[in-house]
């Protein structure tokens, strides 16, 4: 084998100095290119802005009603970004003195896009601040800002079987309806059997695009099951593990969305089929609306704290309840903090808790190790223990 001989020059102080300054003497040199910022000419930041935006512009342009208790918003707006059947958009409002944000399922088919359209759809929930609101106040011409697409509640082929088994409750119908479109108008390829659950058969939403959806396609199927209602036609009581068990001949992936009394129901009966954690997916459920609900809560819901809040370079001091969470004392103060998916799944009111004791629910608990080490929090699933100081950032 031929030796080879190889000099190798000793790194000197200006060999050093030199790799230091080869970054910024690029982009000095790709700069003086051209009048616009040197990052504005690659296409992937183009992409990467319409994909996914911080605030999008739309305009109510049609209402459907279902009943007294929900609608339906369409949403029109130019060069809307596209979204997997599943994902939310995080509204933001401002209601009196109060500026706050409430996530909603995309509950039409990813093919609307196309058309400068989404669908929301909103139901009236007891004590709902934000719901009551919209429903009252929504009409055709209402000027909305949105967020861009959100969430992982979507088919994943990668991590998915190819049979979903979706189990809903009330308006958690709306991702597995945008799944159903999805499916339908070939967009994606699974097969989805969808056990939804109401009170009786006047209380399904959606039901003529779902059957006219199961008409259509045979990949579809929709099972209704009626809590306090009997009928031949669908099955009755709740989604049990006997029920699953029914429809799902093999292994198959769940997915759940609903209200928080179903995700601790189907929990149980979940567990009674031994799957593998990997084969069952909930969607994000929103902090319980009292913290005296949360296993081994100690603190006084009905005390008054002081949150002292730095943002903006600015220091505020506000009331804080005992029963609230950190983001719901900002909003009702009109402090615009960040937040998106009001579970503390995505991370986007990640703030900095300078002094104070804080309860988080262990089921919410989805900060980063070193985000726990350094003090951070998710203002959105956290409740006041005693006053705290903290540090927000904008988005």
């Amino acid at each position: 084998m031929k030796d080879f001989n190889f000099h190798v020059k000793p790194v000197g102080l200006f060999d050093m100095l030199h790799f230091k300054k080869l970054v910024p003497n690029r982009a000095k040199k790709l700069a003086e290119g051209s009048a616009a910022p040197a990052t504005s000419v690659f296409p992937v930041n183009r992409l990467a802005a319409f994909l996914h935006p911080k605030a999008q512009q739309v305009t109510v342009s049609e209402i459907m009603e279902h009943g007294d208790m929900a609608k339906t918003f369409i949403l029109s707006g130019e060069g809307l970004a596209p979204f997997r059947a599943g994902q939310y958009l995080s509204v933001r409002l401002a209601i009196g003195a109060s500026v706050l944000t409430r996530p909603y399922s995309i509950s039409s088919s990813p093919m609307w896009v196309k058309e400068g359209k989404y669908a929301i759809t909103v139901k009236r929930v007891a004590n709902g601040f934000a719901s009551d609101w919209i429903l009252s106040n929504w009409k055709v011409g209402t000027k909305v800002t949105v967020s861009g697409p959100e969430g992982v509640f979507y088919y994943e082929p990668l991590r998915d079987t190819k049979h979903v088994i979706g189990i809903a409750g009330g308006s958690g119908i709306t991702p597995f309806l945008s799944m159903a479109y999805a499916i339908r108008d070939g967009i994606e390829n699974f097969d989805l059997t969808i056990l939804f659950g109401s009170c009786r058969e006047q209380d399904i939403l959606f039901r003529k695009e779902l059957d006219m959806i199961t008409a259509q396609c045979d990949k579809v199927k929709v099972v209704h099951v009626l809590s306090e209602e009997e009928n031949s036609c669908f099955e009755h009581g709740f989604i049990t593990a006997d029920i699953i068990k029914k429809y799902c001949e093999d292994t198959c992936s769940i997915f759940l969305c609903g209200p928080a009394a179903m995700y601790a129901f189907a929990g149980r009966e979940l567990a009674k089929l031994s799957l593998e954690c990997k084969f069952i997916r909930a969607e994000m459920l929103a902090a319980p609306s009292s913290p005296t609900r949360i296993k081994g809560y100690a603190g006084d819901a009905e005390k008054e704290y002081a949150l002292t809040v730095k943002y903006y370079g600015e220091t505020v001091t506000i009331p804080m309840k005992g029963e609230e969470t950190v983001l719901i004392a900002l909003e009702r103060a009109g402090i615009a903090a960040p937040s998106r998916c009001r579970s503390g799944e995505c991370g986007w009111c990640r703030s900095r808790l300078e002094s104070g004791e804080v309860l988080i629910p262990e089921d919410m608990e989805s900060r980063r190790i070193a985000d726990i080490k350094t003090g951070h929090i998710h203002p959105c699933c956290t409740y006041p223990l005693s006053d705290l100081v903290m540090e927000i950032w904008p988005e």
